[in-house]
């Protein structure tokens, strides 16, 4: 599994992408927009990027050169542009790979495991593990304790989504955008009831966390029980 920062503008192509890229494996945080963006680099680190060069605020290829001045985290700029002179520009300025629209998920993730595989940064073992929750996205497969969780494709989502960012505290406005790819909408009670539903698969409440921990006001957070 790799960690995947998408910079997309357009919300079916980031919803699509996001969604393609969970079903293989990797864990998928998107941006809208170059600033957020860059600032999703810097700040969460992940293991590669995606990035589309027609965004609303900044072109593509100025963020990659802001990016390259201070990361060197690998990048396949993913666009409809196909003109051979701004595919050069695009590899000089530090790209690792070019790919044109329209394209699949299942070929972006064979870009993006060949890319990792050259750079060395490759994760060999998808499996998220907090305490005794283990979570396998590629096998959509999670377990507690040896048992394994009956979890429906929601429930799972969002247990990788939390599970993959441990100790962190993330918002319900994040886990809809991120894991129902509703950024303009949704109500937070939808997050609310699938976390009550996914404590009781863990077998405990709100009141007994021992993995989920909501945190007032700001959303909620999983991490592995205090050892007594």
């Amino acid at each position: 599994m790799a960690q995947v920062l998408l910079v997309e503008d357009d919300p079916a192509i980031r919803g699509a992408l996001i969604r393609g890229l969970t079903e293989r494996g990797h864990a998928v945080d998107s941006a809208p927009t170059a600033m957020a963006g860059l600032e999703s680099a810097v700040g969460r680190r992940p293991d590669l990027v995606v990035l589309d060069l027609g965004l609303p605020d900044l072109d593509g290829v100025t963020m990659l050169r802001m990016l390259r001045g201070a990361s060197r985290v690998p990048v396949i700029v993913a666009t409809a542009r196909d003109d051979e002179a701004e595919i050069v520009s695009v590899l000089d300025a530090g790209a690792d790979d070019y790919l044109v629209k329209p394209f699949s998920a299942a070929q972006l993730d064979a870009r993006i495991r060949a890319v990792l595989r050259r750079t060395g940064d490759a994760a060999p073992d998808p499996t998220v593990v907090v305490g005794g929750l283990r979570v396998d996205p590629r096998g959509r497969r999670a377990s507690l304790d040896g048992a394994e969780l009956e979890l429906t494709p929601r429930e799972f989502e969002l247990l990788h989504y939390l599970a993959a960012r441990e100790g962190e505290v993330v918002s319900k406005r994040e886990l809809l955008t991120q894991v129902w790819q509703q950024p303009y909408g949704g109500a937070d009670k939808t997050v609310d009831v699938h976390l009550s539903w996914l404590r009781r698969k863990l077998g405990e409440t709100a009141s007994t966390a021992r993995y989920l921990h909501s945190v007032r006001g700001v959303g909620v957070r999983i991490s592995a029980p205090e050892t007594p």
